[in-house]
């Protein structure tokens, strides 16, 4: 498994907005967006792609194009559809999916309510959005249920991340190639599960129920 935590004052800067618990619900959604977009960009550094040719004003140009079948990207909701939006906006020919999993809090182990996926995902490279990688109990089923399905490869793009929740996936993924990259890895899990310092659920600052 591969690791990448960005390092870049701008994804630092609106991580720290996003922290702040006084941050409105729709601006903690507008920095969501943008983080994300920043963050797409490392977790698409690997993506598929064939040369191309096109024919400029002034001469024939080499260039790239993304490869069939397409990408696929896959928020586990409901936080991950939150994050939708930004990466889109780098890949809008990707194909997208969905995969309702919400996490027992007396277990914390998820629970899957929903999924629409393609049924064949032979040689797709997939990715993963979920905002907070607490646990890493959500994102080790979604991953292991998209290689079921034939995935090739799955990056997941996480907010930030516990110690103790990259591990687990990185024990749970072993062998596999997963890409897990984050805006920033916090300090430890508390005794309830949730990451500290963390930014509390995301979930309920996007959609304004706390």
């Amino acid at each position: 498994m591969r690791v990448h935590v960005a390092d870049h004052p701008l994804i630092t800067h609106k991580l720290t907005v996003l922290r702040d618990k006084n941050t409105s619900s729709p601006t903690f959604r507008s920095l969501t967006e943008e983080l994300v977009t920043l963050l797409a960009y490392e977790a698409t550094r690997d993506v598929r792609v064939e040369p191309v040719n096109v024919q400029t004003p002034v001469a024939t140009a080499e260039g790239l194009a993304i490869s069939d079948p397409r990408p696929l990207v896959v928020p586990i909701l409901r936080a991950g559809l939150g994050m939708l939006e930004g990466m889109v906006k780098l890949i809008p020919t990707a194909e997208v999916g969905f995969l309702g999993m919400v996490r027992n809090e007396e277990t914390l182990q998820p629970d899957i309510y929903a999924e629409r996926l393609p049924d064949d995902l032979s040689n797709r490279q997939c990715f993963v959005l979920d905002p907070m990688l607490a646990t890493g109990g959500s994102l080790i089923a979604a991953i292991n249920y998209l290689f079921e399905r034939g995935a090739v490869d799955v990056t997941a793009i996480c907010l930030i991340a516990s110690p103790e929740g990259l591990a687990a996936v990185e024990r749970a993924t072993d062998g596999r190639n997963v890409h897990i990259v984050l805006g920033a890895l916090d300090d430890r899990l508390n005794e309830v599960g949730y990451i500290v310092p963390g930014l509390g659920d995301a979930g309920d600052r996007l959609y304004g129920t706390v």
